[in-house]
């Protein structure tokens, strides 16, 4: 785990590009029925690039546009402000108290803030030409790779088992995460447009994206429309978009779909939690977005692989498992379920 954290910068966008690569075997699989093969590759690369640019740039517009909306309320939060400091004097807190906490809201801090993550999120550029590379490697050796592994499942059955396994949960999880996401997203979108709080569509393609971080994601989407909320009106309009984001979210994001992520790759929803406070402290970030798949490739190579270490199977899926193990699938390809 040192020398995965060591090279963090390179393994994360690794196995991101691996993850995406997962995702649309099965659209290549397709398209080689009905195309040749050279031209099915070079679309699953426009489509693996797509999805990278795409949600690269929603990030940049997101925080971009957060932080060009900030300036047109510095007159409001200085009304805040000193509302606040007047019922902080009314309790009897002294006047340095007050000062210490007056000098924390700064609106050109927070915006230093958010220009500071834009900048980050520029200087990513170098990380997202090695993902665009990699993805164009991985989908061109995708071509031959069933054939491989079914070369290698001669040998190493139930390791080919549970790659394959790896590879149909990681597809379903992602699957599920959109699902969620996107009936998140639009509920969101409505309660903020209803709310009358600004850009309440771009709030919703970033609760959207957010999904993708197991747990916590929603607290991270929320904290832009709950700021815009509370300069725009009040406390009284930024505390109704807490509530509303926390029972949508809560209950959609943090109950119902860890347990259907759970049901569907096998994991408890403890585990679920555990794999994003562990992957975030190993490689960063990209180990938030990516905890569930990456804890199933552990899960393949460390418990599915090895039949002495079937024991686990229940205890890290917190429910009784049928049959002893992965099952090996109808083809060594990895169906598109």
């Amino acid at each position: 785990m040192a020398g995965v954290h060591a090279a963090r910068g390179i393994l994360g966008p690794l196995f991101l590009a691996l993850v995406l690569t997962i995702l649309v075997h099965p659209v290549r699989e397709r398209l080689q029925r009905r195309v040749p093969g050279w031209c099915a590759s070079v679309l699953c690369i426009l489509l693996v690039s797509g999805i990278i640019v795409g949600l690269a740039l929603s990030v940049v517009l997101a925080v971009a546009r957060f932080g060009s909306l900030l300036p047109a309320y510095a007159d409001d939060l200085a009304d805040l402000v000193d509302d606040a400091t007047a019922w902080l004097h009314h309790l009897g807190i002294d006047d340095d108290q007050v000062g210490h906490v007056r000098s924390g809201f700064d609106l050109s801090g927070l915006a230093d803030l958010v220009t500071a993550a834009l900048t980050g999120v520029f200087g990513a550029a170098s990380s997202l030409a090695f993902i665009l590379a990699l993805c164009l490697f991985l989908t061109v050796d995708g071509r031959t790779f069933p054939a491989q592994l079914g070369a290698v499942a001669q040998h190493r059955p139930q390791l080919v088992n549970a790659l394959v396994e790896f590879a149909v949960g990681t597809r379903r999880y992602l699957w599920v995460s959109t699902v969620f996401g996107l009936v998140v997203a639009i509920l969101d979108t409505i309660a903020l447009y209803l709310l009358d709080v600004p850009a309440p569509l771009l709030w919703g393609l970033l609760a959207f994206l957010t999904n993708y971080i197991p747990n916590i994601g929603f607290v991270i989407g929320l904290i832009p429309p709950a700021i815009l909320a509370l300069l725009e009106t009040g406390p009284g309009l930024m505390l109704a978009v807490v509530v509303i984001y926390s029972v949508l979210n809560l209950v959609i994001q943090s109950t119902i779909q860890p347990k259907v992520v759970g049901d569907a790759v096998g994991l408890s929803t403890t585990l679920t939690f555990l794999s994003l406070v562990f992957w975030s402290w190993i490689i960063g970030p990209v180990g938030a977005i990516l905890a569930v798949p990456l804890t199933l490739l552990a899960r393949a190579l460390l418990v599915d692989a090895d039949p002495s270490n079937r024991w686990l199977v229940p205890l890290i899926a917190n429910r009784e498992v049928a049959g002893d193990g992965p099952r090996a699938p109808s083809s060594l390809s990895p169906p598109g379920s």
